[in-house]
């Protein structure tokens, strides 16, 4: 059983969202707006959230800023927004997924259940680590360091990182990446494959700017380099 956070200040969208969770059985926490959420996680070990943008007290985006601090559990945003730059700007504060209302309540089960499977995917089946000059990643624990400080990534920027380490020097298309992580077919991903990249850049480069292990093949795709 899962635990999963549903946090909106409408009421009625988190009796509908919880209802269609529980049907498959997962376990349902509810928030009204951020504060709560930040509260619920300092007590209770949660495996998803679900959250709203715009709230009282505490937003969502200024929520998962403060979230990913700490954790690296998979985050799906609700906004009734659906301007690009929305979208890009949650999944550069570290959201996993966007959806914009009004929405079908099964198809936000269908990218709940995607999330999830990504994460048992990515469970350690045994113990295994990958360095490329200053980066080291253990498969085990899930954990990244760079000049031994641990760095947090989310379950995507992770297994981007871990797709990219397992062989240094290979360039992997945009579409490439998207259809081995996201486990789909990759069309128009592009974006989304870039704000990933580039926040990880942000994570595990001294310089973003002029990255020294993340590179871009114009016109190919991306690698990660032995530095």
């Amino acid at each position: 059983m899962n635990k999963i956070c549903v946090c909106d200040d409408d009421k009625d969208i988190i009796t509908v969202i919880s209802h269609y969770l529980k049907e498959e059985g997962h376990d349902v926490y509810q928030c009204l707006n951020g504060q709560e959420v930040l509260d619920l996680f300092d007590t209770t070990s949660i495996d998803l959230l679900i959250i709203d943008i715009m709230m009282p007290v505490l937003d969502g985006i200024s929520t998962v800023i403060k979230l990913r601090e700490t954790s690296s559990i998979p985050v799906i945003f609700l906004s009734a927004k659906s301007e690009e730059t929305d979208k890009i700007l949650g999944l550069n504060i570290g959201a996993d997924d966007y959806v914009t209302k009004p929405f079908s309540p099964r198809e936000l089960m269908a990218r709940v259940n995607s999330q999830l499977r990504r994460l048992k995917i990515s469970a350690p089946i045994k113990s295994h680590e990958m360095v490329v000059g200053n980066i080291r990643l253990n498969d085990e624990t899930k954990k990244v360091y760079v000049d031994n400080h641990e760095v947090y990534l989310t379950p995507l920027e992770y297994q981007i990182l871990k797709l990219l380490m397992r062989k240094p020097d290979r360039v992997y298309s945009s579409q490439q990446i998207y259809e081995i992580i996201w486990q789909d077919e990759g069309y128009d991903v592009a974006n989304t494959i870039a704000v990933h990249i580039r926040h990880l850049r942000e994570k595990i480069e001294i310089d973003p700017k002029n990255p020294r292990y993340l590179k871009i093949v114009w016109g190919v795709g991306y690698k990660i380099e032995k530095g």
